[in-house]
Formats: C-alpha cells, structure tokens, sequence
C-alpha cells in the first residue's frame, strides 16, 4: 500500500495557485501533482483542479462543492462521504474510486470513466451521467438518477439486472406490465441480491390460457 503524502494548507494553496497558472498558460506554472496525498477533509470548495492528478488521494470527506475537476485523474481516490455537489467531473477518471456515502447531487459526470467504483449509498440524485461508464460500479443502495441525464450509460449485467428486478417488483396494474414481468422474471432473478429481496416468481398458465395467448399473437 502506498504512503499517503502529507501536505500543508500552505503547500496546498501553492500548488492550487501553480496549478491555476499553469491552466492559464502562465509563466511559472505547473500542473498539480496530488497524487496519494492526504487530502481528508480538505476545503476544496470551487476549487480549479481541471486535469490534476489526484490518483490514490485521500479525499475522504473532503468538501469538493462545485469544485472543476473536469478530466482529472482520480482513479482508486478515496472519496467516500466527500461533497461533491455540483461539481464538475466531466470526463474524470474516477475508475476504481471509492465514492460511498459521497455526495454527488447535480454534479456533472458525463462521460467521466466510473468503471469499477464504489457508489454504494451515494447519492446521484440531478447528477448528470451521461455517457458515463459504469461497468463494474457498485450502486446499491445509492439515489440513481431517472432522468435524461442518466441516458447512455455504458453499463454490465450487474446493473442491467439490478434495475429489471426493481422494475419487476413495481406494484403496477397495466397489462403491459404484467406481461412485461412473466416475459422478464428470468433476467430480473439474475439480481446479485435476490436471495436477500426475494424471487420474483412467476404462475404458470392453464394450457387454455396459453392457447388464447398464442391466438392474440
């Protein structure tokens, strides 16, 4: 495991202050290396870290609110019980991050690279995810998103049979629904907690009722 380097309020606000120059093509400046730094805790509120390395950062419970970490390379960062809101993120790598807890209400993920992270019990709700790849991400228990801005998600199995059982196990009187459910129990019991939430079982139909199915075809 590697150490996490220590850092100062001072050398921080010097590096933020480099950092910000050196995206101003200023003389002088230079990209933020925060790379496994310890950074719990910290006030990072709108701060500019477009395109920092933060990999393996400790930022756990850090106040990242409305911060631009636009393209940033915060893979395998400990965000967990971070605030995040509105931040953006577009186009971050956050693969293998551990964002548990994190806040991340209206933050802007489109097409951020989430694969392999921890969203259990985050809470997504108006973030934008967009194009954003969730392949491998854990998402139990988390506020998803249902809205456009959830569209395009690149995702597995995992998730695609998470959100078919929770659709299967929706109190819905339309027939489409009904039918919906008989064509897709299958699929829906493939949900990594099942045994915990239950089978969705299905009833089987009388050879007469099947036949008058097939005619309706």
């Amino acid at each position: 495991m590697t150490e996490l380097r220590q850092i100062t309020q001072e050398e921080l606000n010097e590096i933020l202050q480099l950092h910000k120059m050196w995206l101003n093509d200023g003389k002088g400046g230079k990209k933020a290396n925060l790379s496994s730094a310890d950074l719990s805790g910290a006030d990072l509120r709108g701060a500019d870290l477009r395109s920092a390395n933060l990999r393996s950062a400790d930022l756990r419970g850090a106040d990242l609110c409305s911060a631009n970490l636009r393209g940033a390379n915060l893979s395998s960062a400990d965000l967990s019980g971070a605030d995040l809101r509105s931040a953006n993120l577009r186009g971050a790598n956050l693969s293998s991050a551990d964002l548990r807890s994190a806040d991340l209400r209206g933050a802007d993920l489109c097409s951020a690279n989430l694969r392999g992270a921890n969203l259990s019990s985050a809470n997504l709700r108006g973030a934008n995810l967009c194009s954003a790849n969730l392949r491998g991400a854990d998402l139990d228990f988390s506020c998803f998103p249902l809205w456009c801005g959830s569209l395009d998600m690149k995702t597995d199995g995992r998730l695609f049979y998470q959100l078919v059982y929770h659709i299967c196990r929706l109190d819905c009187d339309l027939p489409e629904f009904k039918k919906f459910v008989k064509q897709n129990a299958k699929i829906a019991n493939k949900f990594h907690r099942v045994e915990e939430c239950g089978e969705i079982k299905v009833e089987v139909k009388e050879k007469k009722e099947q036949k008058a199915d097939e005619l309706d075809k």
